[in-house]
């Protein structure tokens, strides 16, 4: 009786203790001198072999490129839940620095939370590394618990995943995708189509948007925020989200936070670097969900 009663304090111990699995926002798949255009175009072959379609990609600034993926699997779990599409995608990046090319990916668990999807993204994961590897996961120096990603804001007062740019209403789905596409054309707001999937079964198309205007280029954000010796270059391109007649984003102060929840608010590479841009990508956004009308 004795031994049951310390065994069963000893489990309740372990219970209580256990330390939870923590996750970072990308995955350091190899390192690799050479042409970064060669190791682009053999990462490509990689994902595809392993089953993996290429959505878009493109380079944002100098010496990187970033490949937009997706799958059936991650097409059937963005249909999921109702704002699931925003993590219809993952990206692939790669980044020149100091002679070595990185290839990273998002980590497609740290989104699946993220974005408070349902079902069982594991597949994806491993698919994933077995295609392209895996040395770390990375991004802040601690990572977070499954519960903390998927109720993350950077601070009080600051946007939840669901706090949504609400950019446009219009009287159909067909209506809402041809406006975002005149948009896209135009280049509103220096924007460019970087993909666009469209969640099988659903009114739901995601667009993959890169930025080149004010103080939400990509370029500008990039250079204040991602200063560390491996790179989140796969932060990029935004999302703009069609779902039944509306149009909708990620608010920026959450789009930005959720991949560097560490950057702090303050000084040198910091928010208060990038304050302008939250309104600007919004706005160059709003134009584009508008077919190019301010």
């Amino acid at each position: 009786m004795k031994r049951a009663i310390i065994f069963m304090v000893l489990m309740l111990v372990m219970i209580l203790t256990a330390k939870e699995v923590e996750y970072k926002p990308f995955i350091l798949a190899f390192q690799e001198s050479g042409n970064i255009d060669s190791i682009a175009l053999k990462t490509k072959a990689k994902l595809m072999e392993a089953g993996f379609e290429i959505s878009g990609e493109y380079s944002p600034y100098a010496k990187s490129k970033i490949i937009i993926i997706t799958n059936d699997v991650l097409k059937g779990l963005a249909g999921k839940t109702k704002y699931g599409g925003f993590g219809a995608a993952q990206r692939v990046s790669l980044t020149e620095l100091n002679g070595s090319v990185q290839v990273s990916y998002t980590n497609p668990v740290y989104m699946f939370h993220a974005y408070q999807m349902m079902g069982n993204i594991k597949p994806v994961y491993e698919n994933l590394k077995k295609a392209l590897g895996f040395i770390k996961e990375y991004g802040p120096d601690d990572g977070l618990e499954a519960e903390d990603i998927e109720d993350y804001h950077y601070k009080i007062m600051m946007p939840y995943f669901d706090d949504f740019l609400e950019l446009e209403e219009y009287d159909t789905y067909e209506q809402a995708i041809s406006m975002v596409e005149k948009g896209l054309k135009a280049k509103a707001g220096g924007t460019s189509k970087i993909y666009r999937i469209d969640i099988p079964g659903k009114k739901v198309s995601v667009f993959g948007v890169s930025l080149s205007v004010g103080e939400g280029s990509d370029k500008f954000v990039m250079e204040e925020i991602d200063f560390k010796k491996t790179r989140s270059t796969a932060h990029l391109p935004y999302e703009m989200m069609v779902i039944g007649n509306e149009v909708i984003a990620l608010h920026a102060k959450f789009r930005i936070a959720i991949n560097f929840p560490d950057l702090s608010m303050m000084g040198s590479h910091s928010f208060m670097g990038i304050m302008g841009a939250p309104g600007d990508i919004e706005d160059a956004l709003e134009m584009v969900a508008r077919g190019g009308k301010k």
